[in-house]
């Protein structure tokens, strides 16, 4: 269908992706990116809002965890935010953070990992399967119900979602009982066969180029492409995993992988809901959250945590 038109004003006022500007160094880009997140004063009001300091594996991580307004132990939701393993922090995503928690009555915690290319692969997936053991083993005393675990995050944040998933298999860790992956980063913007990287190469917001910069910071030797940890489309076998929600947007140029992975979770027998969000582009959910269909995304994750918590 046509782009939104909420989305082609938005596209409009907009500047381009920061990573598309040539000779920034990452911390240059850092500051653009943060200066076009905006947490808005009326926030949604869940019960609790808390800045964790959780033990990583090169020190203490940030960890937000949202509580919301139901008595006793509750699900935990823990996610991780976008930006490519580059950019971000937990302020990013705090309006469909709250949203989620508030509705759908579940704890969610959001993880500050660490950021390349000063911390290459392996540091962000590290940090995030070292807050999801640590919130596993001390959750109750902090309200969460550890018996009932989601992971989740959009782009970047997708990517690691569905590593710890994996990383949780194969580990022996922690149970999951779902995967929320919005947008998800699963291949490399050169695999054969995703159309959206034609297609939505630009003019809408996340780019070709802006994906190709991300990859050259985050993997510490090219050899981390074909490490499933990395890029999930490498892994040979998918059975075992949590039940999946992905989301994918029609303008994204991460929307072929994110369907293609969603259709081999599916084939390997894990239960997986597609939804494809015609007329929007990357960072419909988390970012963007003025545009009509971020709510809506909320709303249906919020279906999908209260039919698998």
């Amino acid at each position: 269908m046509p782009l939104d038109p909420a989305v082609a004003a938005l596209l409009s006022a907009t500047a381009a992706p920061p990573a598309d500007a040539p000779a920034r160094t990452p911390a240059e880009i850092r500051a653009a990116f943060a200066a076009g997140v905006v947490v808005p004063d009326d926030l949604p009001e869940v019960r609790s809002v808390t800045d964790l300091a959780v033990p990583g594996p090169a020190g203490d991580l940030r960890v937000r965890l949202h509580l919301p307004g139901a008595a006793g132990p509750v699900p935990l939701l823990l996610w991780m935010h976008g930006g490519g393993w580059t950019l971000g922090d937990i302020e990013e995503n705090e309006v469909a953070n709250r949203r989620v928690c508030r509705d759908a009555g579940v704890a969610v915690a959001s993880v500050e990992y660490r950021l390349a290319p000063e911390h290459p692969y392996p540091a962000a997936p590290d940090d995030c399967y070292a807050v999801l053991s640590w919130l596993v083993a001390n959750g109750s005393r902090h309200g969460v119900d550890a018996s009932r675990v989601a992971v989740g995050g959009e782009g970047a944040g997708g990517n690691l979602a569905t590593v710890l998933a994996l990383l949780s298999r194969d580990r022996g860790g922690p149970r999951l009982s779902a995967q929320v992956l919005v947008c998800p980063v699963t291949a490399h913007p050169d695999d054969e066969g995703l159309a959206s990287y034609v297609d939505c190469a630009e003019g809408y917001g996340t780019s070709a180029e802006s994906m190709r910069f991300f990859f050259r910071q985050y993997p510490s030797s090219p050899d981390d492409l074909a490490d499933p940890y990395l890029l999930p489309s490498r892994a040979p076998d998918l059975t075992g995993l949590p039940p999946a929600l992905v989301l994918t947007a029609e303008y994204d140029v991460l929307r072929s992988e994110g369907e293609r992975y969603a259709e081999r979770l599916a084939k390997a027998g894990v239960p997986t809901t597609l939804k494809r969000y015609d007329g929007q582009i990357h960072g419909f959910y988390g970012r963007y959250t003025d545009l009509p269909a971020s709510a809506v995304s909320h709303s249906d994750v919020v279906a999908f945590l209260g039919s698998v918590l």
